[in-house]
Order: C-alpha cells, then sequence, then structure tokens
C-alpha cells in the first residue's frame, strides 16, 4: 500500500489544511509501515515549486508527484490524474490497496468525490484517525452531525479516500524530515476534463487565506450591511488577519460565500476568532470551534456564540469596534 496525500498551495507555500493532512497521512503510512508520496498541483516554475517541495520532504514525503499543464483549478482534472498515479503505482508494485488523502478543504473534498466517481473508490469526509484493520481493510473515525457524533467505521476495500478534518491534527513536520525524490508530471488531459474549472490571477491568490489566517474576525446579521464591514475589515489588518461571516450575510449578498466560516462554508483554527453581531447557530459553531480563543461581541449577552466564546463582550458592535480600532492604531503610532 501506498499512501498519497494531495497538498494545496497558499500562495508559493503549502496550505495549512495540507500540513495538517500529510501529518495525519503520515501517521497511517507509518502504521502501516508503507510509502508516502505527496502530490501537488502547480503552474510555478521549478525554481519556484522546489521550496514548496522541501516543505512536503520535511513533512515525510518520500516522494513528491508535482503537476504542471492543468491551467487554474479543474477538479475533475486533477482527480483523473490521481486516479492514473493509482493506476501507475499499482502497475509498479503489483500491490492494488492504496489510500488518498486531502484536507477537508473546498478543493479536497472536491477532487476526492470526482476521484470516486472514476474510480468506484469509496470516499469517507471529515476523519480524524485512520488505521490499518487487517487484510487490507481500513479503520476510521470521522465527524458527522457537524462535529456532535463521531462515526467509526471499516472500509474494507482495496482502495480508500479520505479527507482530514480540519481540527483533527495539528500540523507536525517529521522527526526525521524525508530526502524526496521529485517526479515532475504533464499529464495529457481531455477537453471534458477542463469544462468546469476556476483561473486564479496572482493577484487573488496571494495573502492570508480564512482557512490558514492566525485571526479571523467575523462578521453576521448584527453588522447590518456591506457596508457596514468596512471596520471588520481595517481590524483585521491591525491584527493582521482577515474577515470571516456568517451564513446569513452571504445569503443577504453582502459577501461572498468563499469568506464564509461554518458546516457549508471554511472551518477555520485561528489563534483567535473574533465573533461580532454573530449569534452562533451550531453550523457556524462547527466551522470555528477549531479556534483556540474567541471572543464574541453581542448585544444579546444569551446568543449561543457569547455562551460558549472563552471572552464575551456584551454591547453595540459599531460602538466597541471604532473603541479597539483607536486603541490599536495608537498602540502600532506609539512603536513608531
Amino acid at each position: 500500500m501506498t499512501v498519497f496525500c494531495l497538498a494545496e498551495l497558499d500562495g508559493a507555500t503549502v496550505a495549512d489544511a495540507s500540513l495538517r493532512a500529510l501529518t495525519f497521512a503520515r501517521g497511517l503510512a507509518a502504521d502501516a509501515s508503507t510509502g508516502f508520496a505527496a502530490v501537488l498541483f502547480t503552474a510555478l516554475p521549478s525554481a519556484d515549486f522546489a521550496a514548496a517541495a522541501a516543505d512536503l520532504a520535511a513533512y515525510g514525503a518520500g516522494d513528491v508527484y508535482v503537476v504542471s499543464g492543468v491551467d487554474g483549478y479543474a477538479p475533475q482534472a486533477w482527480a483523473r490524474v490521481l486516479a492514473e498515479l493509482l493506476t501507475a503505482a499499482s502497475a509498479s508494485s503489483g500491490i492494488s490497496a492504496h489510500v488518498v488523502i486531502a484536507g477537508g478543504t473546498e478543493r479536497g473534498n472536491e477532487v476526492l468525490a470526482h476521484l470516486g466517481a472514476i474510480t468506484g473508490f469509496p470516499m469517507a469526509a471529515n476523519c480524524v484517525a485512520a488505521v490499518p484493520a487487517g487484510a487490507g481493510a481500513l479503520g476510521i473515525v470521522r465527524q458527522r452531525w457537524a462535529g456532535l457524533l463521531l462515526e467509526e467505521a471499516v472500509l474494507d476495500t482495496t482502495a480508500a479516500l479520505l479527507t482530514v478534518a480540519t481540527d483533527a491534527v495539528s500540523p507536525a513536520p517529521a522527526p526525521a524530515p524525508a530526502t524526496a525524490v521529485v517526479h515532475e508530471i504533464s499529464p495529457s488531459v481531455g477537453d471534458t476534463d477542463l469544462v468546469v474549472r476556476a483561473v486564479e490571477s496572482p493577484a487573488g491568490a496571494g495573502g492570508a487565506s480564512l482557512a490558514t489566517a492566525r485571526v479571523v474576525v467575523g462578521g453576521g446579521r448584527g453588522v447590518g450591511s456591506a457596508e457596514g464591514f468596512a471596520p471588520l475589515e481595517e481590524l483585521a489588518g491591525l491584527l493582521g488577519g482577515v474577515v470571516g461571516v456568517s451564513r446569513v450575510v452571504t445569503s443577504e449578498g453582502w459577501r461572498p460565500h468563499s469568506m464564509q466560516v461554518g458546516q457549508t462554508g471554511t472551518k477555520i483554527t485561528p489563534d483567535l476568532y473574533l465573533a461580532c453581531g454573530i449569534s452562533g447557530a451550531i453550523q457556524h459553531f462547527a466551522g470555528c470551534s477549531g479556534a483556540k480563543h474567541i471572543i464574541a461581541i453581542n448585544t444579546d449577552p444569551s446568543a449561543p456564540m457569547m455562551t460558549r466564546a472563552d471572552y464575551a463582550v456584551v454591547g453595540d458592535l459599531h460602538e466597541v469596534l471604532p473603541a479597539l480600532i483607536k486603541a490599536l492604531r495608537s498602540r502600532v503610532l506609539g512603536r513608531r
């Protein structure tokens, strides 16, 4: 068996969610006494993806497959390439038992769903543990019901596809980094595999992402309008973070879905989550429960987010945030 891990990039570096998936995959490979390889799709030139390859080796990947030639993010094309890698691995080793692992991101879940449709292999999402269960089977534990329930199951199959819950493991480099062999691949992908494709501009691909930010300033219905997010944007900038939103904000059209935190949005694991005007429905809390510290600002002291927060500020965010921004500005100016 070989354990493959799909790695995503955040700019020119490996995304935090993928570093967690790599840590998870390395543990499974060690338990199974088998090989561990990383797969990276990138349009970066060789000189630029060398740093990403070094990061993958630091997390224990003995082989790094760097796939170029697929313009932008094309989920079906990515899945097709992964399927070909599995076929090639089976042909060269004579062993058909393999595992493909990805972070529990929108891309990770989508690509592995396509891979499952192409290969017929079962996919299990939001896994928190995986161990060999004998005779090619795999024992898994995964989150259900927005993390309220843990399901134990056995996948009795020749190959399995797993995505890793965002808060399942912390990213940890390998105790003894691997000396990775880099394989550059330029696949021949058909037009039908490129029907759905997202092309990102360099300007839109940089900076901290919601999934990897160390500070997230969240806004909900209490912000009041699309224009009301200006103070949150400024506060996030002062704290070196990004803005996230609740589902109702995207439903109102104030902010795009890509900024949504929650069960149907992005699961975040920041050091600090500052929730402003968010009531804290269970679907939203499922996305932010991995935060190390939560501060909530709300006029309703009994709102669910207020009762779950480490610190709660009872007050109008339109009064609290300007005061906080003013204090932070003074502190920044005082350091100059």
